[in-house]
């Protein structure tokens, strides 16, 4: 709390139209319990096509369906591992599991390492399967935690034993963990296996994709290729894939040279290795076709590419295939949980403008599998319907969402605020939000940033500041796009010294390090009402957070309206950890020479260090 009172008295200080007061009741109406919901679900409405009434939910019990993959998860996970388990595993299966089924198991014990290591056992030994290179490193990283470190080292052995490695995706994942988890010698040891691993399979791959990469997909690339009698094993394949990932079309190019020229047939692991490599925009029609081409030879998308497919669709926003996707898999056995659900959901309410119909087929898959209707889904539902300003749409249903059993908290109240806010309608937040202050309801972090940031689109520069300050009071962490906003919006209305303020103080309070931008929007404003002593301390500032040194508006500023002694202090400034170069000493004495100022450009060089008074190329610009 300290900290934003600091810069609420800066910026008193330095401006006289800043409050002294704060006469909002905002300020008394948060609290800082707040508990912020991961996931934001959204929702559909009765409108527009859709055929789902959620105003009239009444069915809340719970149904459970039956599959093969789903039924070994439940055995697995309920009890504990034993001759008794296995035997009964045993008995229910009448056929070797497939890679994918494999895959799906394994994701749903992620956290549970000693069962998904058992069941890799069991599997391997029982069954008769045979692990691929992605069974392989999906078993890494879940072992790769500081519990099961003897089992994951062990199991690297095992790896290698049979001749398989680590992939690169695998080893950056467990390099981050390791590191997060100070596991210094382990991070060590990881990085010298995964080394020793590749280095005959690197250089494979890299005689491949040099050609491959040469030119354009032809004739002569495929005569290249067929002379190189690379044994073209299934681990080998998808490296090239991978190391393929930047040129979709090439690495499908090849994808079907392999299968035709070389009598490879794909199977579930290489069709599911190129779908996330044409996981792009220009290459979606492609990816759809190897989809359809996968199912009809009776293979699916393995639950670990599921979810590496769909966070890229989500974070590329490609949602129409995320949602279709989605629908895929729902349709066979290896559905996505409700947390995938959610996320998928999620994202597409995030969406400038939320598409209805996406959402809305995503729940009813949702809805079909007869999952229960928890509180996210209602957040989402109501977050949908604010979003797009159906406020009375979302009030009603808000009795709904009481009729069964959920009563409004701070993040409901968090959707009406956000869809005040992108509606404009600052009045009835503020008025929301004071009517709020006896239940301590507390807004997010995007709340919070979107009610500053229409605040100042709005001209309403102090009521956007009490906001940034209250932010800062709930223990948020200081943004600094938030603080170009601010400094954007005081620049805007003339009150640059509070802009200069907020800045310094919110280096010095909160630990910031401001945008570039804000830093040479604000030196400009400031040296544009001739205050150059406060914009020589935003370049020292700035040198200290290691930005590149903003010049260009001090030699403009210097010569026209400075004097020498301003030029040295401008010197002075750069020279935080070493001098300035022979061309700052020399631009800054062309300077004073273009405005016809030779006097002081002579009286500069003479107070300048020994090296410049002898440059040459300067002596000639005094004469």
């Amino acid at each position: 709390m300290k900290r934003a009172k600091g810069i609420l008295a800066s910026l008193r200080l330095a401006d006289s139209s800043f409050p002294l007061t704060r006469t909002s009741t905002v300020a008394r109406s948060l609290h800082s319990k707040v508990t912020q919901h991961t996931r934001l679900l959204p929702c559909m409405l009765q409108n527009e096509g859709c055929k789902y009434d959620f105003f009239n939910i009444t069915h809340h019990h719970k149904f459970y369906f039956s599959s093969k993959p789903n039924s070994i998860v439940e055995v697995v996970t309920t009890k504990e591992w034993s001759q008794e388990l296995k035997r009964e595993l045993e008995k229910s299966l009448s056929t070797k599991l497939t890679y994918e089924t494999v895959c799906y198991v394994l994701k749903q014990l992620e956290k549970h390492p000693y069962k998904a290591l058992d069941f890799f056992n069991w599997v391997c030994v029982k069954n008769g399967f045979k692990p691929s290179l992605p069974v392989y490193n999906l078993m890494l990283r879940i072992l790769g935690c500081e519990e099961t470190m003897k089992e994951f080292w062990d199991f690297v052995y095992k790896m290698s034993r049979d001749g398989s490695y680590i992939d690169k995706e695998t080893y950056w994942t467990l390099i981050v963990d390791f590191k997060q988890a100070k596991l210094t010698r382990d991070t060590v040891t990881l990085n010298e296996t995964y080394m020793e691993m590749r280095i005959s399979l690197d250089a494979i791959v890299k005689g491949v994709v040099d050609v491959v990469l040469g030119s354009d997909w032809n004739d002569d690339v495929k005569k290249k290729l067929g002379k190189m009698n690379v044994q073209l094993s299934e681990n080998v394949l998808l490296e090239i894939f991978t190391a393929l990932r930047g040129q979709p079309f090439k690495a499908l190019f090849f994808f079907r040279w392999v299968e035709e020229h070389m009598g490879y047939t794909h199977n579930a692991v290489t069709y599911n290795a190129i779908l996330k490599i044409l996981d792009k925009q220009n290459s979606i029609k492609e990816f759809w076709d190897v989809v359809k081409e996968l199912k009809s030879t009776g293979h699916d998308i393995d639950s670990d590419t599921y979810i590496k497919l769909s966070r890229t669709f989500q974070r590329r926003m490609m949602l129409t295939d995320a949602v279709e996707l989605y629908e895929l898999m729902m349709d066979g056995p290896y559905k996505p949980s409700v947390l995938h659900c959610g996320s998928l959901l999620r994202a597409i309410s995030l969406a400038d403008t939320p598409d209805l119909d996406l959402a809305f087929r995503v729940f009813n898959n949702y809805e079909a599998t007869g999952h229960t209707f928890i509180k996210s889904v209602y957040d989402g539902i109501h977050r949908s319907l604010t979003s797009v300003a159906r406020f009375d749409e979302a009030e009603k249903f808000l009795d709904n969402m009481r009729n069964a059993g959920f009563e409004p908290d701070n993040i409901t109240y968090s959707n009406i605020v956000f869809g005040f806010c992108k509606a404009g309608r600052m009045e009835e937040v503020c008025k929301m939000l004071g009517e709020r202050e006896a239940q301590g309801y507390v807004l997010d972090f995007r709340t919070w940033a979107l009610l500053i940031q229409r605040h100042c689109l709005a001209g309403e520069i102090d009521q956007a500041l009490k906001f940034f300050a209250e932010m800062l009071e709930k223990n948020f962490d200081a943004d600094p796009n938030l603080l170009d906003v601010l400094v954007n919006g005081l620049c805007s209305k003339g009150r640059v010294d509070g802009a200069y303020s907020l800045v310094l103080e919110t280096v010095k309070k909160v630990n910031m390090r401001p945008l570039l931008d804000t830093y040479k929007n604000l030196i400009q404003n400031l040296l544009g009402e001739r205050k150059l002593k406060e914009a020589l301390k935003l370049l020292r500032q700035m040198k200290i957070h290691e930005f590149p040194p903003f010049e260009e508006p001090f030699y403009d500023y210097i010569s026209k309206f400075g004097m020498v002694d301003d030029a040295i202090d401008y010197f002075t400034a750069l020279r935080i950890r070493k001098h300035p170069t022979n061309s700052t000493y020399s631009r800054a004495i062309e300077s004073f020479c273009k405005e016809g100022r030779q006097s002081e450009a002579r009286d500069l060089l003479r107070k300048c260090p020994p090296h410049i008074r002898r440059d040459a190329g300067i002596l000639r610009l005094i004469s």
